[in-house]
């Protein structure tokens, strides 16, 4: 049986997995879900209205800015987003964040071998 993370235990780093993709460059929803899923390998798709959601709440508290791009190729219409320098600040207090939270929860998971 295939494993898979629960968005309940992800729910709160959803903002750092989108700010990840977006420090490279910038991108747009359907782009950033199929990367979540290839680098997850596949154990934590996140669901469309959780990444819109995401991204709306990021815009408002100026983590990210959206633009439009029309692709010169297909003349496919999408809303890019981008980091803005506040966006890179709070990816790196998330990441020193979930450095602390993860020595505290390993504190608390038993290695299976030693039960």
């Amino acid at each position: 049986m295939k494993q898979s993370i629960s968005s309940d235990i992800i729910r709160g780093y959803n903002d750092t997995i989108i700010l990840f993709f977006l420090r490279e460059a910038p991108s747009y929803g359907y782009e950033i879900s199929k990367k979540i899923r290839q680098l997850s390998e596949e154990k934590y798709v996140i669901k469309e209205t959780t990444l819109y959601s995401a991204f709306t709440r990021m815009e408002k508290n100026g983590y990210i800015e959206s633009y439009p791009y029309q692709d010169p190729d297909t003349g496919k219409r999408r809303t890019y987003y981008r980091i803005t320098d506040a966006g890179r600040e709070y990816y790196s207090s998330r990441c020193r964040e979930w450095a602390l939270t993860k020595e505290v929860i390993e504190r608390f998971i038993a290695d299976e071998e030693r039960v």
